[in-house]
């Protein structure tokens, strides 16, 4: 997964905390117990609390799972969940103790093992890392170092520290993927990820002009490199679906030939499809017929478009579509022009690119890597993803073989 409603309640770094009493009398227990008796500035201690309670999250996410699962390698093409333990601390101590507060990295060791890059999920279930507890170890020896270094220098513009604590909330949705694989998922996800659609929601088309749009995020709060600069693009009249696509609708195409049709698949879909069998997912089958239907691949999402006489959006319609949708009381929730927007990730028909005059940062390594034809990008949110990630802006990518995504799609049509 791009890597991470991705919309938050604010888009300033500090959103959302400010109710958190516990998270907040951690914090200042951390200042309490730091070397130097030290005044918390209101940004230091909103981060603190911030990154105490995605960090009982992340560890609540677990907690019920026995070792052996947490090692395992539930799919070749996810980390075993005890990888991304490992994972969040390295990144945490690279960026926050290291880079932010010029400590040495804890466990200059571990550096190669917790690259994404160096070590690619392929091999991460064979690697000598580090176990259950110890990568718990690992995790709080961490977060008690950058607790410190928050504690006394603060956090700068935020950026860093907000980089890092989206990244954590991320991987709680990629661990969660790897769990739904291994049916490990507790009944209360269960039944979030196979929650039908309110009967409220509306059927049909909502119909948008055209002309002139500004896309991606403007300067104002976080944002990922991939989502600037803010830029202009030319959108003709279009027709979005109020309501992603359902289990009915895909058991319907499915069941109509819909995996038989050639004229309905690319030639790289088809291929892909002929090659390994593919048919419907499982969990379509098995889900509620008025849930978004899940866990399909972009070459299924297009096929199907094709066979429902319409297309997939591109990003730009996607983002003018739900730009319009907040404004008219955000849909998310049914009943509204665009239902359901926060329930699986939709794929667009966009590669993924950088926007015209991308610049990277912090490292290229989050986005401009992944540029290219080989990507697709995704829009929105999962029922999964933390609300503090939700942006209106943010950019999915994956593969378009890909089906272990919580990802589903709302077709789109020219006006």
């Amino acid at each position: 997964m791009g890597h991470v409603d991705l919309r938050s309640r604010e888009e300033s770094w500090g959103a959302g905390v400010e109710g958190d009493v516990e998270a907040l009398q951690w914090s200042g227990a951390v200042a309490a117990n730091a070397e130097q008796s030290i005044s918390l500035s209101t940004d230091a201690e909103q981060a603190l609390a911030a990154m105490h309670t995605a960090r009982e999250l992340t560890l609540g996410l677990v907690a019920g799972i026995d070792e052996d699962d947490l090692i395992r390698v539930h799919s070749p093409i996810m980390s075993p969940l005890v990888w991304d333990l490992g994972h969040i601390a390295a990144y945490e101590d690279l960026w926050l103790a290291h880079r932010h507060g010029g400590l040495a990295l804890l466990r200059p060791e571990l550096a190669h093992l917790y690259d994404a890059f160096e070590t690619p999920r392929a091999v991460r279930g064979e690697i000598e890392a580090l176990g259950p507890d110890e990568a718990r170890d690992y995790l709080d020896a961490v977060r008690a170092r950058t607790s410190e270094v928050i504690a006394g220098r603060g956090v700068g513009n935020g950026m860093v520290c907000e980089m890092v604590l989206r990244h954590e909330l991320q991987h709680t949705e990629t661990m969660r993927q790897t769990m739904a694989i291994g049916g490990l998922l507790g009944d209360e996800d269960r039944a979030r990820l196979d929650a039908p659609l309110p009967h409220d929601t509306p059927d049909g088309w909502l119909q948008l002009g055209g002309g002139p749009y500004a896309v991606g995020a403007d300067g104002e709060g976080f944002a990922y490199d991939n989502e600037r600069p803010r830029h202009t693009v030319e959108l003709r009249p279009f027709a979005m679906a109020h309501r992603p696509v359902t289990n009915g609708s895909w058991m319907r195409f499915s069941e109509g030939g819909g995996y038989e049709r050639r004229e309905w698949w690319s030639h790289e879909g088809w291929a892909w499809k002929e090659e390994h069998d593919i048919t419907h997912h499982p969990a379509v089958a098995a889900g509620h017929p008025d849930a978004p239907a899940c866990h399909v691949s972009w070459f299924e999402a297009d096929a199907f478009a094709r066979a429902q006489s319409a297309r997939l959006p591109t990003e730009a319609e996607w983002e003018r579509a739900a730009a319009w949708s907040r404004q008219m009381g955000d849909g998310s929730s049914g009943g509204g022009p665009l239902a359901g927007m926060h329930r699986v990730w939709e794929w667009t028909q966009s590669s993924f690119e950088g926007y015209p005059g991308f610049v990277a940062r912090p490292y290229r390594e989050y986005s401009e890597v992944f540029f290219g034809d080989d990507y697709r990008v995704l829009r929105g949110a999962s029922w999964a993803t933390h609300p503090r990630v939700v942006t209106l802006t943010f950019r999915n990518w994956d593969l378009p073989q890909r089906r272990q995504i919580f990802a589903g799609l709302r077709l789109a049509a020219d006006a």
